[in-house]
């Protein structure tokens, strides 16, 4: 059973990358601008399971979703 948040922070955990603040703004910064024609789940600096994760999520329309849709727009700007 999945207890974990659901929320950004949350996220990163469930993906297996540290989920506090500096990590995430470090990630962020490592990693944006994902060009606007990838899809998050094609990333190509995310594993194969985070990018399955990632599809599986949204297909579900699940309670990541909100969280998947964050981490999105902030690589995109």
């Amino acid at each position: 059973m999945d207890t974990s948040t659901h929320n950004l922070r949350g996220l990163f955990e469930q993906l297996g990358l540290p989920g506090d603040q500096d990590s995430v703004t470090a990630f962020i910064e490592e990693h944006a601008p994902l060009s606007n024609g990838t899809n998050l789940s094609d990333a190509p600096f995310l594993n194969e399971s985070q990018r399955d994760f990632i599809r599986q999520q949204w297909e579900l329309d699940s309670d990541w979703c909100e969280a998947i849709d964050e981490l999105d727009a902030l690589l995109r700007h």
